[in-house]
C-alpha cells in the first residue's frame, strides 16, 4: 500500500503555449488583438498605490459586477453567476449538474477541457462524434443522458448553431440540464440568453477574457433560471466564497460601461477574419465557416504540423492539434490586420 494509491489521477488539460520569444505574432489561444476598453485603462492607473483593494478580501457575492451584468442584459441578480473566467463556472456547473449515473453527452470534436472536467470529478461521459462537416447532428443526442454540453459556436472549428436550433435541441432535453458555451458568440453567433426565460434546463456561460480583451483578469458568468443558478451558487460557495479578485470586479464594470467601445472591436475583429478567410482561400487553403475570433484551416498540399513548424520558424504561433480526425488543421487566432497580413504573406512563401 502506498500513498500514491490514494491520489487521484487525471491527465490535464492542456492550454496554449505562452512563449516567450521575441518580435512574437501570437495567433494561438484567441486573444483578441485590441487593448481592452479605455475605462479599464483609466480604472487600472487609479488603482495604483491603493493597497487597501489587496489588503482586504474581495466581495464574495461579487456585487458590483453581478448589479452591472444585470443591467447590462436586463436580468435580476438571482439569474447570473460570476466565477473566474468562464472555465471556473463551468467548471462548478460540471460539479453542481452532472451528479447522476447517466453519461453526460458532448461532441468529439469541442472544447478539450470538458472530458477534463469530467474525469476529475468522477462524472460518465460520452462523446458524440460530429458529422463530416464537423457539425453536430442532433439526433445523435436523443438517447439516455446525465447532461449535455454544447460549445456555440463550437471550438476549434467556430462553427455556429442558429438560435432556433438551439431552442429545438434544449426543448428535446427539458429532463437533463443543457449547458450551452458561448465563449466566442459575440464574434458571430446568436445568444440564447433570452431562452433561459423559458427552459429552466438550461444555462448560458459566458466570458470576458475573448470579445472584451480581459483574458488576464478571468472573468466569467453564467445565465438561468433563478432555481439553477441557487444550486451553481450552494457548490461555489461550499468550494471557495473569494472567487473573484478585486482588481477584477472593478475593471470588469468598467468594460461593461463602454458598450461603444465593445463593439466596434469586434466588428475590427470580424472584419479581419473575413479578409483573413478570402486571403487563405486564394492561398489554397479549406476551412470552415467560423463565427468566432479564429479560423480552423487546412491545406491540401502540406501537413498542418509542418506548417505549423514553419510559421513559428518565422516567429508566427498558431495552434496545431495532434488529436483524432482534427490533426491536419490549424486553429489560427485572428489577430490585427497588420499581424494577419504578415501570416499570410508568409504563408504564401512556405507554400
Amino acid at each position: 500500500m502506498s500513498w500514491e494509491d490514494n491520489v487521484r489521477k487525471v491527465v490535464p488539460y492542456v492550454p496554449g503555449e505562452q512563449p516567450k520569444m521575441d518580435k512574437l505574432i501570437k495567433l494561438n489561444t484567441n486573444e483578441n488583438p485590441y487593448p481592452p476598453a479605455p475605462g479599464v485603462q483609466k480604472a487600472i492607473e487609479e488603482l495604483k498605490g491603493n493597497f487597501s483593494v489587496l489588503r482586504k478580501y474581495p466581495a464574495p457575492d461579487c456585487e458590483a459586477l453581478e448589479v452591472a451584468l444585470s443591467e447590462y442584459y436586463h436580468l435580476p441578480r438571482t439569474r447570473i453567476f460570476t466565477g473566474v473566467g468562464s472555465d471556473d463556472v463551468l467548471s462548478m456547473a460540471f460539479l453542481a449538474f452532472f451528479h447522476g449515473d447517466k453519461p453526460v453527452l458532448f461532441p468529439d470534436i469541442t472544447y478539450s477541457f470538458y472530458d477534463v472536467w469530467a474525469e476529475v470529478y468522477r462524472i460518465p461521459y460520452e462523446t458524440i462524434p460530429l458529422d463530416e462537416n464537423f457539425d453536430i447532428v442532433a439526433e445523435d443526442y436523443n438517447r439516455e443522458n446525465g447532461g449535455i454540453v454544447i460549445a456555440n459556436p463550437n471550438a476549434p472549428t467556430g462553427i455556429a448553431k442558429s438560435a432556433e436550433w438551439i431552442e429545438d435541441f434544449v426543448k428535446a432535453h427539458q429532463d437533463t440540464v443543457v449547458i450551452v458555451d458561448e465563449a466566442y458568440v459575440d464574434f458571430g453567433g446568436q445568444s440564447v440568453i433570452s431562452l433561459t426565460d423559458k427552459y429552466e434546463n438550461l444555462l448560458v456561460v459566458q466570458t470576458f477574457s475573448k470579445s472584451r480583451a480581459l483574458a488576464g483578469l478571468r472573468i466569467g458568468m453564467a445565465f438561468g433560471c433563478e432555481k439553477i443558478i441557487g444550486y451553481l451558487k450552494d457548490v461555489k460557495f461550499s468550494v471557495n466564497s473569494y472567487t473573484m479578485n478585486t482588481p477584477s470586479l472593478i475593471l470588469g464594470v468598467e468594460s461593461i460601461k463602454d458598450d461603444e467601445y465593445f463593439r466596434e472591436k469586434i466588428e475590427a475583429v470580424v472584419k479581419t477574419r473575413e479578409w483573413s478567410k478570402e486571403r487563405l482561400k486564394e492561398l489554397g487553403f479549406a476551412m470552415t465557416d467560423s463565427k468566432s475570433n479564429f479560423l480552423f484551416v487546412s491545406h491540401p498540399k502540406m501537413a498542418a504540423a509542418e506548417i505549423a513548424a514553419k510559421l513559428r520558424e518565422e516567429g508566427i504561433i498558431v495552434r496545431h492539434f495532434n488529436k483524432p480526425r482534427i490533426d491536419n488543421y490549424l486553429r489560427i487566432s485572428v489577430g490585427t490586420d497588420e499581424e494577419m497580413q504578415i501570416l499570410t504573406d508568409t504563408l504564401a512563401r512556405i507554400l
